[in-house]
């Protein structure tokens, strides 16, 4: 007998599914849901026929174990043959939230968990490994802010895992995989050493950490060769090294920049070396936005524009910059971007993140629509930016290329308003 289908997808606490698509989570569990061991006497337990338990088939116990509470379904793994043989196979997706989780060699394989999800759990290093290495059709694994955890070792037996994100478990300093179909990887959080092993599956990698572009760009064309997407966040950076390394296979690379204490003294313009780097490289998207631009402008100094030597991009189609700025190295890296993808057929500067620009409504006189307040700095840069992609980017641009400027709303923002 199967299971009743899931009706909603509304989360319950404490509650179990088990079936083909089953679903099993956790919100509060104040002790340890590991199995104990199980009774020595197997009159205890609950396959055992006799006047006061009938017997039953197999698929009767499994819908049974189905329907029961998570930590009643773990005991009763431990006291019957029956439910723990139902808990090692029905289970295929688990998720377990803010509890203490201790697996034991008890526990067995779990033949049929092919997702698992930790949040907020209390779980060593040694106990994950020891839960992975026996959960052998595993395809998802997701942790989140388990604070525990100071190591990450994927075992070689996981040949089904594909994905894996790592997000806030801050402790966390090393992530060692052995597995070879590892294709997707999400890791918010500090990690001091990232050990890849055979990666010749990785297409999708995200990171978010302090210098993690200049950590990118140095470490992993070596590590993920085949890499095609690219995510990066950072909050603080040093400069991007010009490298002979490359990635061959990149098509999709995004990167933010939009930290508040970001220092003035990072040179937008290394981040030239990717474009360098990245011969197959189709769509790029860059956030630079900040409440307050403090880098030189290209208006304040030497107007002359650093390029790279002669060469010809054949790929890049498409480039995005957020909190487009007068900043002298962002100026430079735009246009000598422009110069090289010969192929480029479209490139959006934005200078205000989407501030600034009326959506609607009738309160504004001036426009007939209600316009996003900025501060008055955002507005004094964004005009900043504005003249800049006049005087040094638009005519660089090829008739073959779409050029967009989103800049302040002309009904209510003018650069007459403040002194322009």
């Amino acid at each position: 007998m199967e299971p009743p289908p899931l009706q909603s997808e509304q989360r319950r606490p404490r509650q179990t599914l088990a079936s083909s698509g089953s679903v099993a989570t956790v919100d509060e569990i104040q002790g340890s849901v590991s199995p104990c061991h199980r009774a020595d006497d197997d009159s205890k337990d609950v396959e055992t026929s006799g006047d006061s338990i009938p017997y039953l088939p197999e698929d009767i116990w499994r819908h049974i174990h189905f329907l029961m509470p998570m930590d009643a379904a773990a005991h009763a793994a431990c006291l019957s043959h029956a439910f723990l043989s139902s808990w090692r196979s029905t289970v295929r997706s688990l998720q377990l939230d803010c509890c203490i989780f201790h697996p034991m060699l008890e526990l067995g394989p779990l033949r049929s968990l092919t997702r698992l999800t930790l949040r907020v759990v209390h779980i060593t290093g040694e106990e994950l490994e020891c839960l992975l290495s026996n959960s052998l059709a595993l395809e998802h694994l997701d942790l989140n802010d388990c604070k525990e955890l100071t190591f990450l070792k994927i075992p070689s037996v996981l040949l089904q895992l594909s994905y894996l994100s790592v997000i806030g478990c801050w402790d966390l300093q090393v992530i060692q995989s052995k597995g070879s179909s590892l294709s997707s990887l999400t890791l918010i959080g500090e990690v001091s050493k990232l050990s890849l092993g055979e990666t010749s599956q990785m297409k999708f990698l995200s990171m978010r950490c302090e210098n993690v572009v200049c950590y990118a760009r140095a470490n992993l064309p070596s590590i993920v060769p085949n890499l095609e997407t690219l995510e990066l966040g950072s909050w603080a950076e040093v400069n991007t090294p010009m490298l002979p390394t490359k990635f061959l296979n990149l098509k999709h690379l995004a990167i933010h920049l939009n930290g508040e204490t970001f220092s003035p003294s990072y040179d937008y313009f290394s981040m030239v070396s990717f474009l360098d780097a990245s011969p197959s490289l189709e769509t790029w998207w860059l956030d630079v936005s900040l409440e307050d631009m403090k880098h030189e402008s290209i208006f304040g100094g030497s107007s002359h524009l650093r390029q790279l030597p002669e060469r010809h991009h054949d790929c890049l189609k498409n480039f995005e910059v957020i909190g487009f700025s007068s900043a002298k190295g962002l100026v430079e890296l735009t246009c000598c971007i422009v110069k090289s993808a010969v192929s480029l057929k479209q490139l959006t500067l934005d200078t205000l993140y989407g501030g600034g620009r009326c959506f609607g409504g009738n309160d504004s006189d001036r426009c007939g629509k209600i316009c996003c307040s900025v501060s008055k700095a955002m507005l004094e840069e964004a005009f900043r930016g504005v003249a800049a992609i006049r005087k040094y980017i638009e005519y660089e641009v090829p008739p073959t290329a779409r050029l967009i400027v989103l800049e302040p709303c002309p009904s209510c923002h003018t650069s007459t308003d403040y002194g322009m």
